[in-house]
């Protein structure tokens, strides 16, 4: 799916499902109870480079996980909110009033129907390839890879490229150009 330009020109704030976004959705579970999850750096770096490029971007998930918070932690997302259970879009508002930011000039990439309250209230509504279907049909762009796979990068230089700011960035990991430290 051709990603929607005029969508995304004005995007000032990212927001994240967790569990078939940022993670292929499995959830591991050792002898102990604790709980393994597996996120992907390309996602991560691109996560790096919104957030250098002076968007906010976080994560709302129902769930509540130590593995992440440390995530979160360590890509110093602009909010990290687990443990939703009144509504996604909720939560999301009280981030957008924060952020002086209004609904239209906010994405999101959700993957399931407890998503699309959300979705459906922002600027740029966005899901993995392997979202469930009744999502897919309701949002703007449907990224050609899956949760925890890279579906998030891809959402990330499609954003990047609408405002007009992804050659620069690629410069950036030129040798020899204005070098940056874009921790993933």
């Amino acid at each position: 799916m051709i990603f929607p330009w005029h969508l995304g020109r004005d995007i000032r704030m990212l927001a994240l499902d967790v569990d078939g976004v940022l993670t292929d959705g499995v959830i591991h579970l050792d002898a102990e109870g604790h709980e393994h999850k597996r996120f992907h750096v390309t996602d991560g770096l691109g996560i790096r480079l919104l957030l250098e490029a002076g968007l906010r971007v976080g994560l709302i998930t129902a769930r509540r996980s130590v593995a992440v918070a440390k995530r979160a932690e360590e890509l110093s997302l602009s909010f990290a909110h687990m443990g939703v259970r009144g509504g996604k879009w909720q939560c999301l508002q009280g981030e957008l009033l924060k952020g002086g930011i209004r609904p239209d000039q906010c994405a999101c990439m959700g993957d399931d129907l407890i998503d699309l309250e959300m979705l459906c209230r922002v600027g740029l509504a966005t899901a993995p390839m392997d979202a469930r279907p009744e999502v897919k049909q309701r949002v703007h762009w449907v990224a050609s890879l899956p949760g925890g796979r890279g579906a998030v990068r891809e959402l990330a230089e499609g954003l990047l490229m609408a405002q007009g700011r992804w050659e620069d960035i690629v410069a950036g990991f030129i040798p020899g150009s204005h070098s940056n430290d874009h921790g993933q």
